[in-house]
């Protein structure tokens, strides 16, 4: 910019007169402004206006006086006599000729040749060659410009001439509102390093000449600088010429606002572009004045000086007195209105030295060290301060380079653990600076530097690259000198935990320290007791969920039960206390204010569940190492378990979800591994029904009524329910109205009362109201109110007391279930909270016996006898698991035979006409008949029947347990139960047709009876299932029976075909192709019966010939069939030989099988 320096320029003020044509400003200029100014003021007072207003005459007025003084004028007017026309079409054939021969070419046709140089031509032509002289020049600079004369070009030919950035000036100023479109052309024609070149200099300086000009636009400017990415000098001059103007001493200045917005802002492009003007002014070894980037370098010296509490230097350490305390007078305080400042400084330089790679000088480095290691006042801005000044002594430790430097900021260090509890007690942030000094020291012990790296780039807010290596000496300093791993830990406790603990405070907190001490064995190794730190931090906690408590528990419960090294296995931490878990819980377990009485947060309860679940989850998985060990940690009691409500709890975390994080989800994969009978599908599809739409209009119906209704006042309904069923069916529907756990208090008395529901009289309307409210207590207090339940339910036996079992006696033997009062057999909605009940203890009792295995597997060497096999002392751990699984498929297996037995009528129901498999047997009449009326008038009664109902309910457990384990099916099938039970089990349980797989097993076993059962289940099941795996299996099922009949002595071959003769109507009713396979066996088995009894009986021949003859011609038996004589057997003598019954069973069977098939024709 020194070429100019002695030219007048336009002034700001002039500048401004001219943008909005003021005149009374412009006849305030001198004259030398003034004649600046002349081109345009002479056109705007001579050419015709297109404001005729009266004031603009009166300006105009004004204008044409301040000319008539100015001489220079009269050559302006001679100038705009010229005819502008000739002289556009003598320009424009001067431009394509200098196009067609090129820029070289000395003819032209605007200027004829020159008698003198160019100059001395100017001076003696008249005004019109003059112009067309100027013109020819400036044609001659843009030879390779497309069109004539656009302002924006011409500028850019100015920049090639001497005085360019003056020229463009007054070009401007004499055309203000092209101001915009030069810069921005001047920008975007520009480079992309301006400080690189000499024409990237003249361009930068032209154009914070027009800055000057026009102040108010320099910030737009600077924008499009950085918009365009082009002359990164030009921003940062145009800054420092803000920053001068501004003066603001106190604040953060523009200059350090606008860098730090390009090192730190998220266009990588930006930060890259200015990354390479900081390494290339550099580089060039040209840092004198006139460079912008010491110019910059400079002004933020000047800036990080001027805020320095004092101006001290590390040398007065030296000099300080030995006898006072070391440094008193230089540590002066930073003050207050300067530490946000002070850290928008040291954030700038870690940008410039970290991304933008600077260097800094000796000065530089000694003033930022001055400034890093001054102590600011103790409030959030100050402790922002010192974070962000320990992460750059961290990033940069080159800054320290003399032992006097390394001795200031040990003095430094110092100060901050001694001051940081003040610290945050004044300032009132919980995230302090002492934890971040823990968190070093603790990476420093474990030579963790990665981790070390990551919390100094979170801090700072920018992502450097720091070598590992550069921290060793700061490593020393930590480990040797200021804090050992004994310091640390002891003052890891003494730490106050973080109050109302939540993801909504940022920044280090006490829970990153402890998470690493813990990890590092810290505690354990030094004997430090940080059990009731965690607790306190637990309990202080709230939502949304902090993301580091979850990791601190898990490593908890890991320094709980692994031990710190092998040589001590007894270091390990104290795990939480039962009482302290019971504590948290208080007021949750019952009570009719259930929130009003909870002293700790929801949050801190499902954190200490997550605690205890994971607890026991990681107990049984490491019980292999801890016996190794001979360590065997206490597990939680069961009696604790059973007093938190784990459900009630995962219902509050269901509707907290996005506050808890993952911790809803880390507490289902708990519950299905160790609670399985809390994870129930059928739970949580009843859950969704009370929580949902519906739940919502009820509350809406909720009256005062329903609420003023005590326990007490239910106790008094239903003593009174054999005399007045009003009163308790009124309370008990106002129950329905009200929630989950609000209904808590009204347990036990449901409960209790359920045994005088079983007489008779009760209202069906009682007893499905109470059905319906249990199932809503089912979601918030399963456990407690199954154990209520199942007691409430026992028999009641004269003279005998009743016992009263616990959740253990129930998952030890879940069959206790099904030894309730008879009279819940026969009471569908009290059956089905019965069949619930059983469906969660069989789950439990699963999970029980997994976790004894894995339990007792640590005593098993000191035992003699670990699986009670007589003279087996060692068994495998494969035998106690398979013993495990055979006593679970015995508890399986017994359950369902139970519940099977249940199904069938009693006595008193035969003896009243009720037959299980009636309905089954009409609907079959139905699909073979004609008459359809008379069968559903016949099963008409046992669909409303409560036996009918109890089977369907059984059914449908039946097919979830064959679902969930098909084992048990082929289990209870190869047991066998009463066949009358079969026309049930299979049209009543969808999943019986996987029977298909193990049928042909199951008729391979020697057992007669388990033969006979097989063919009768095939049977129904080919009728249910006429699929062609059936048909396969019916073949496989009648060369069985012909093989059979080979091999069979003649009582046994009596037991076994007369109950099997009938199925094989059943093979040809599905299966018609089996028809004359079927016939052969028949008559088969009609020759050898006949055989065996020729001597004896006479009449047997006869029935043979009338097989043969209805095999070849059964279309001539089929009025034969309809006689009742033959359905009935009546036609039989009296004889009550085995062979002789057989055959006639075999001779209606013909019949019965040629009767189906005439009929389907």
């Amino acid at each position: 910019m020194t070429e100019c320096t002695s030219l007048q320029f336009v002034s700001p003020f002039a500048f401004e007169a001219m943008q909005k044509v003021d005149v009374v400003r412009l006849a305030s200029l001198s004259d030398p402004e003034l004649r600046l100014l002349l081109p345009c003021l002479v056109r705007m007072a001579l050419c015709a206006p297109a404001d005729q207003s009266q004031s603009w005459a009166q300006d105009k007025k004004l204008i044409l006086r301040l000319l008539s003084g100015v001489e220079a004028v009269n050559s302006i007017v001679a100038l705009l006599s010229v005819d502008f026309h000739a002289l556009e079409q003598d320009a424009s054939k001067e431009q394509q000729l200098r196009h067609k021969l090129g820029g070289g070419s000395g003819e032209s046709i605007l200027v004829s040749q020159l008698q003198h140089g160019l100059t001395l031509e100017f001076e003696h032509s008249d005004s019109p060659r003059r112009l067309r002289l100027v013109l020819s020049e400036l044609l001659a600079i843009m030879n390779k410009l497309p069109s004539l004369l656009p302002i924006v070009d011409v500028a850019e030919a100015l920049l090639h001439v001497r005085n360019g950035a003056w020229f463009l000036c007054l070009l401007v100023a004499n055309v203000p509102d092209s101001f915009n479109e030069v810069c921005r052309g001047l920008i975007k024609n520009g480079e992309r390093q301006d400080e690189e070149s000499l024409g990237g200099r003249r361009r930068t300086d032209a154009l914070r000449f027009l800055c000057k000009m026009n102040p108010s636009q320099a910030l737009k400017v600077r924008g499009m600088v950085v918009e365009e990415c082009h002359l990164p000098g030009l921003g940062v001059a145009l800054t420092l010429d803000h920053t001068k103007n501004e003066a603001c001493e106190d604040g953060v200045s523009d200059l350090v606002c606008f860098v730090s917005g390009l090192l730190l802002g998220t266009n990588a492009k930006v930060r890259t572009w200015f990354g390479t003007f900081i390494r290339n002014g550099q580089q060039r070894k040209r840092e004198t004045s006139s460079s912008v980037l010491w110019q910059m370098r400079r002004q933020l010296l000047l800036e990080l000086m001027g805020i320095l509490p004092t101006v001290r230097s590390t040398r007065i350490v030296e000099e300080a007195d030995v006898d006072m305390e070391p440094n008193v007078s230089v540590y002066s305080g930073l003050k207050e209105e300067h530490v946000v400042k002070a850290s928008a400084l040291l954030r700038l330089y870690c940008a410039l030295m970290g991304i933008a790679g600077l260097k800094p000088t000796e000065e530089e480095a000694e003033q930022l060290l001055q400034l890093m290691t001054s102590r600011p006042p103790a409030t959030p801005a100050g402790v922002r301060f010192v974070s962000l000044s320990f992460c750059m002594l961290l990033a940069f430790s080159t800054l320290v380079s003399t032992p006097e430097q390394e001795q200031l900021m040990v003095v430094w260090l110092s100060w901050m653990i001694k001051e940081e509890a003040y610290f945050e007690s004044t300032s009132g942030v919980s995230a302090s600076f002492g934890e971040m000094l823990l968190l070093v020291a603790m990476y420093f012990h474990s030579n963790q530097l990665s981790a070390i790296i990551d919390l100094v780039c979170s801090t700072l807010g920018m992502k450097i690259v720091i070598k590992p290596s550069s921290l060793s000496r700061m490593k020393t300093i930590f480990t040797q000198e200021i804090f050992t791993e004994q310091v640390v830990t002891a003052h890891a406790v003494r730490v106050p935990v973080t109050s109302n603990l939540s993801a909504n405070i940022t920044g280090f907190l006490p829970i990153h320290c402890i998470y690493q001490l813990l990890r590092s064995r810290s505690f354990t190794k030094h004997k430090v007791s940080i059990k009731d730190w965690i607790y306190r931090q637990l309990c202080e906690t709230s939502t949304p969920l902090h993301p580091q408590l979850l990791p601190l528990i898990d490593v908890y419960i890991n320094s709980i039960l692994t031990p710190a090294s092998k040589s001590n296995p007894e270091a390990t931490n104290q795990p939480v206390t039962e009482q302290e878990i019971l504590n948290i819980f208080q007021g949750v377990t019952g009570g009719d204010n259930i929130r009003l009485n909870q002293r700790f947060s929801i949050t801190a309860q499902l954190l200490v569940l997550y605690y205890i679940l994971s607890y026991e989850e990681a107990l049984l998985a490491n019980t292999k190492t801890l016996a190794a060990m001979q360590r065997k940690p206490k597990s939680y009691s069961s009696s604790l378990m059973d007093q938190i409500p784990i459900k009630f709890l995962i219902r509050q975390a269901q509707g907290l979800q996005q506050e808890l994080g993952g911790l809803h989800s880390a507490l289902l994969r708990l519950l299905a591994t160790n609670y399985p009978h809390l994870c129930i599908v059928d739970d949580w599809i009843c859950e969704e029904e009370i929580t949902g739409t519906d739940a919502l209009l009820r509350r809406m119906l909720l009256t005062n009524n329903a609420k003023n209704h005590s326990p007490k006042q239910l106790q008094e309904a239903f003593s009174a329910v054999p005399v007045n069923h009003t009163q308790v069916m009124q309370i008990i529907e106002h129950l329905t109205l009200l929630s989950a756990s609000e209904l808590i208090p009204y347990a036990e008395v449901l409960t209790s009362n359920m045994s005088q529901l079983l007489n008779s009289g009760v209202p069906r309307r009682i007893l499905q109201t109470v059905n319906k409210l249990w199932m809503v207590l089912n979601t918030v207090m399963p456990r407690r109110l199954w154990v209520m339940t199942v007691n409430a339910l026992q028999p009641s036996i004269k003279f005998v007391r009743q016992q009263k079992y616990t959740q253990n006696d129930l998952m030890i033997d879940p069959l206790i279930v099904l030894r309730c009062d008879q009279r819940v057999h026969r009471c569908p909605p009290l059956m089905d909270i019965t069949l619930h009940m059983l469906n969660g203890y069989l789950l439990a009792s699963k999970a029980y016996l997994s976790a004894h295995l894995k339990e007792t597997e640590q005593d098993r060497p000191s035992q003699n006898n670990t699986i009670g096999l007589v003279g087996q002392t060692d068994a495998p751990e494969v035998t106690r698991e398979e013993l495990k699984n055979a006593l679970l498929a015995a508890q399986d297996s017994a359950a369902v035979q139970i519940l099977l037995e249940i199904c069938l009528p009693t006595e008193e129901e035969k003896a009243n006409g009720v037959n299980p498999d009636s309905l089954l047997r009409n609907v079959q009449s139905v699909i073979t008949t004609n008459t359809p009326n008379k069968g559903m008038e016949e099963g008409e009664d046992n669909l409303l029947c409560n036996l009918r109902e109890v089977q369907c309910l059984i059914c449908c457990l039946l097919h979830q347990m064959y679902i969930a384990d098909p084992n048990i099916a082929k289990l209870v099938h190869f047991q066998g139960y009463p066949c009358e039970l079969l026309p049930l089990t299979v049209a009543g349980i969808p999943s019986m047709h996987i029977c298909l797989d193990f049928i042909p097993e199951l008729i391979a076993q020697p057992e007669l009876e388990k033969q006979i059962f097989a063919i009768q289940l095939l049977s129904h099941l080919c009728i249910q299932y006429a699929l062609p795996k059936s048909l396969s299996v019916a073949r496989l099922a009648v060369n069985v029976m012909g093989t059979l009949l080979t091999v069979l002595t003649q009582a046994k071959r009596y037991a076994f075909f007369m109950p099997t003769l009938p199925s094989l109507v059943s093979f040809c009713r599905a299966f018609p192709p089996l028809y004359e396979d079927i016939m052969s066996l028949l008559i088969q088995i009609g020759q050898v019966c006949a055989s065996d009894v020729a001597t004896q009986t006479r009449d047997i021949d006869p029935i043979i010939t009338r097989l043969q003859q209805i095999k070849e011609k059964p279309s001539g038996w089929s009025q034969l069939c309809k006689d009742s004589s033959y359905k009935n057997g009546s036609r039989d003598t009296g004889s009550m030989d085995p062979d002789v019954q057989l055959c006639h069973c075999i001779e209606r069977t013909v019949i019965e099988i040629i009767n189906m098939s005439v009929s389907g024709i």
